[in-house]
């Protein structure tokens, strides 16, 4: 088992910086998942891990080793691709014994370890099967098993689940979180997916535009995103922004968009009290906004009038996007509320889940 470590470390494709000074210490037997949008340099910081790409700057540790010149198969990791990468002449017993018959492992201790890893993910009746006579799952359940029998010290996981239909992507995912319960190895795992990111991981790093944004638990980066990017990112849908101004009046504070006015919460008077005057942008997630007829007890509600744009029928809850002057929004409502579409319709915000961010640093005010 090992710890890995980010220290300061840049990478740059001629005049392209792909990462910029990343610091991140990742813990012994830690389910870390990187997350971002495609290009934000999150399979380079991977492959950096894995000894694929050497950094411009900085060093990699594994461990208490700096590994910057170590070759891949010595760093004692094992990566399992999109693609799944299995070979398609040899067979699934045969694709997960490939490296350790590589590495002269002898035979007793590889069937142990094929058969061992085959029961683990549930593929022992497949063993004898070519990867063409498997499905997508399937497949990647081979994947996962050959970097098992490695016995890694550190487990990378690039977009793995990204070939898979909806349902088998959240059957998938739920079997490698209790397979990293049950390894106790470090996994370092990335994801575009922010879904994938908020039920899997102990911890998720945020990254954009080649820098970290924030590194946090997953309940954490959601109640308390240190900016507006991250706010975005994490939350399905995304979370809703409205440029407005803070304004004081009968001793309350207000944000005024201009098609609209809410309070704030007097107990966050204090916190934005030097911004009183200036424009702010104000988010509120959808889970937040509610039907006045459906508003849960315990929150502090003001009501927002806006345009009924679309309404989406979900089953257990409904997504409606309303137009409230120049800006669109969409709420999670209970599904008895009715709203049609063209006409006006009235939600209630939960100020007491609001946030404000500083529209020149995009910062979140606290």
């Amino acid at each position: 088992m090992a710890s890995v470590t980010f220290d300061h470390i840049t990478k740059r494709f001629g005049s392209v910086t792909a990462l910029h000074d990343i610091n991140l210490h990742i813990r012994d037997r830690e389910f870390l998942v990187l997350v971002g949008p495609s290009g934000c340099g999150k399979t380079t910081a991977l492959r950096i891990v894995a000894g694929l790409e050497t950094p411009t700057e900085g060093n990699i540790l594994i461990g208490d080793q700096i590994v910057n010149d170590v070759p891949p198969k010595d760093r004692d990791i094992a990566m399992v691709f999109q693609s799944y990468a299995l070979y398609p002449h040899m067979t699934v017993y045969d694709n997960m014994a490939f490296g350790l018959k590589l590495r002269k492992v002898p035979k007793d201790e590889i069937r142990r370890r094929v058969h061992e890893a085959a029961e683990m993910l549930g593929i022992e009746n497949l063993l004898d099967r070519y990867p063409r006579q498997l499905s997508g799952g399937q497949r990647q359940r081979v994947a996962v098993g050959r970097a098992i029998v490695r016995q890694p010290k550190v487990f990378l996981f690039d977009e793995p689940l990204s070939n898979l239909d909806a349902k088998l992507r959240v059957q998938t995912r739920a079997e490698l979180t209790k397979l990293h319960k049950r390894l106790q190895t470090t996994f370092i795992y990335v994801t575009h997916d922010q879904v994938e990111a908020m039920t899997m991981a102990d911890r998720i790093a945020v990254m954009n535009k080649g820098e970290l944004q924030q590194v946090d638990t997953p309940q954490n980066l959601y109640d308390a995103p240190i900016n507006k990017f991250v706010a975005g990112f994490i939350g399905s849908p995304a979370m809703n922004f409205f440029n407005g101004k803070l304004v004081q009046d009968d001793g309350h504070l207000w944000v005024d968009t201009g098609a609209f006015r809410v309070q704030v919460p007097d107990d966050r008077r204090e916190t934005y009290a030097d911004y009183v005057g200036r424009a702010v942008i104000l988010g509120v997630r959808p889970e937040h906004i509610h039907h006045p007829d459906y508003t849960p007890p315990g929150i502090f509600p003001q009501l927002v009038e806006g345009i009924v744009e679309v309404v989406e029928p979900m089953g257990a809850e409904q997504y409606v996007y309303l137009r409230a002057g120049d800006t669109s929004f969409v709420a999670r409502v209970d599904p008895r509320a009715r709203y049609r579409m063209g006409e006006p319709g009235q939600v209630v915000f939960d100020m007491s889940r609001m946030h404000l961010f500083d529209p020149d640093t995009e910062r979140a005010i606290r």
